[in-house]
């Protein structure tokens, strides 16, 4: 019987190979690029307001993290929130939030990060060989990213395990290039030869002279950046199947995880202001890092270098993490019939869903390509607009003149961020049905959100405030839209595919 017996999803995943998926997941671009949109003219130039960002959402992240932990535990299967919100919605919400976090989070974030390594690769090669970099161009690229897409694909399609112990590995590694940044301001100071010594200039201003609408919403779209930065904390749920004791290592890997992210995050942002201002960090914004231009300036060109390879190190490690996560999520549809049934096969030697993992890099690498096309073909697509002379226009450079546009990496993220928030928020708001749903089961539960039900409604209350906030900021809210209307697409293919019949 045991021979004949369908393969299951093994327990193998320890405390801190979890706490290690919660961090190395996350970490990726967001603490060495993100800054530079954070500081830009229209969100958050003032340094306290910067940082205040950075330290806020954190503390959302924090909050949130708290009330997802009992989610978590008292639902610990493969998923994630796809499972938390069938429990607590029904089939038709919990299928829009698959729709949403595979077709555009998933695959998007893979995209982006992916983009992003070879983006510091080429950087890397400008600096060692210059020689070089020109037959590194725009498509070989591109090429690149499909191909690391792929081996890292491989790599996880062979085993849990195998992919979680080198997503352990990654994160200690990117964990330590955080940490040198938070120190590098202190030990250029003991370095009297260094090309540049730290400075408290661009800190005199900690915050604007006053608050009007456009500040605010600023301030919203400096939240939706750092979002970015935080966003992934989530990517335990859908492994919960795999975590060994879950119900005491989920809320221990969690808490500890975002609790880490929140240290290193803000200590990195407060090094930067000793060596870069808001313009400087806005200039970053295209083509290279805040931490990169941060390092050139306080050790020369091989702090440069030394943060480029920081970078590839981070990216890869989040880029590995999201294809390790992202397959449990059609494979959980497909046990429940929502999504092709191969799906919801696994290997009968590595037990991973090898067929979801060839979706995931699929449909990224698709991604990859079908914004490359865009970039060649389309540049108005990018272009970035404000409100001038009572009306919409193109946003254009008060300096120079030339037209403002999105980068590709801006514009995947900030398509992740609507969607994420949407549904993280959901997850996290699913805390008040599963009590009242399941009200005998909570007292025996071993873990229980610390100040229910404050806690989880602060978290929904900020994050529908950073949603609605997308749709006052005129760079944002066309992709808000967009977003709403991929989840009304979802909806009707719902109806179409599963609306007559009847939910079991």
């Amino acid at each position: 019987m045991s021979d004949t017996a369908p393969p299951v999803l093994p327990r193998i995943l320890g405390p801190w190979l979890a706490a290690g998926l919660v961090v190395g997941t996350v970490i990726g671009t967001g603490v060495f690029k993100k800054a530079a949109a954070v500081a830009a003219p229209t969100a958050a130039p003032e340094f306290g307001l910067a940082i205040g960002v950075w330290v806020g959402v954190g503390v959302l992240t924090l909050l949130g993290a708290l009330a997802f932990a009992e989610v978590a535990v008292r639902f610990p299967r493969a998923g994630g929130n796809y499972v938390f919100l069938r429990e607590a919605y029904g089939r038709p919400m919990a299928f829009l939030s698959g729709w949403v976090d595979f077709g555009i989070n998933r695959g998007a974030s893979v995209a982006a990060l992916a983009s992003m390594f070879t983006e510091s690769l080429a950087n890397l090669i400008a600096e060692v060989r210059p020689e070089l970099a020109s037959g590194f161009g725009y498509w070989p690229q591109r090429a690149f990213t499909v191909g690391l897409i792929a081996v890292l694909a491989v790599v996880n399609a062979r085993g849990t395990l195998l992919g979680a112990r080198l997503q352990f590995g990654v994160t200690i590694l990117k964990v330590a290039s955080i940490v040198v940044i938070a120190l590098l301001p202190l030990v250029v100071l003991l370095w009297p030869g260094a090309p540049s010594q730290p400075t408290t200039a661009h800190m005199v201003k900690p915050w604007p002279d006053h608050f009007p609408l456009e500040r605010w919403v600023g301030l919203g779209s400096a939240a939706v950046a750092v979002l970015w930065a935080y966003h992934g904390w989530m990517n335990l749920g859908p492994m919960a199947e795999e975590i060994t004791r879950p119900q005491r290592n989920i809320p221990l890997a969690l808490l500890a995880g975002v609790g880490c992210l929140i240290v290193l995050y803000v200590s990195a942002n407060l090094a930067y202001y000793t060596a870069l201002g808001p313009i400087d960090m806005v200039d970053a914004r295209d083509g290279t890092t805040v931490a990169r231009e941060f390092c050139r300036r306080l050790i020369g060109p091989a702090g440069a270098m030394a943060a480029s390879l920081a970078v590839m190190v981070s990216v890869f490690g989040a880029v590995n993490g999201n294809i390790l996560v992202g397959p449990r999520l059609p494979y959980a549809m497909a046990q429940d019939r929502l999504a092709p049934g191969i799906f919801g096969r696994l290997h009968a030697r590595f037990r991973t869903p090898t067929f979801a993992t060839a979706l995931l890099a699929g449909w990224s690498i698709f991604m990859v390509l079908a914004l490359g096309v865009l970039l060649q073909t389309n540049r108005e697509l990018f272009h970035l607009w404000e409100y001038k002379n009572d009306a919409w226009q193109v946003a254009t450079d008060e300096h120079t003149g030339q037209t403002k546009t999105d980068t590709p990496f801006d514009m995947l993220t900030d398509f992740v961020i609507f969607g994420s928030v949407a549904f993280d928020t959901l997850a996290v708001a699913a805390l008040f049905v599963l009590r009242r749903k399941h009200a005998d089961r909570t007292a025996a539960l071993p873990y229980k959100c610390w100040g229910y039900p404050v806690v989880p409604a602060l978290y929904c209350l900020a994050m529908a405030g950073v949603m609605f906030s997308m749709f006052l900021d005129p760079e944002k809210r066309w992709k808000a839209f967009v977003g709403l209307g991929f989840i009304a697409v979802g909806a009707g293919v719902y109806w179409l595919a599963f609306g007559r019949k009847r939910s079991p």
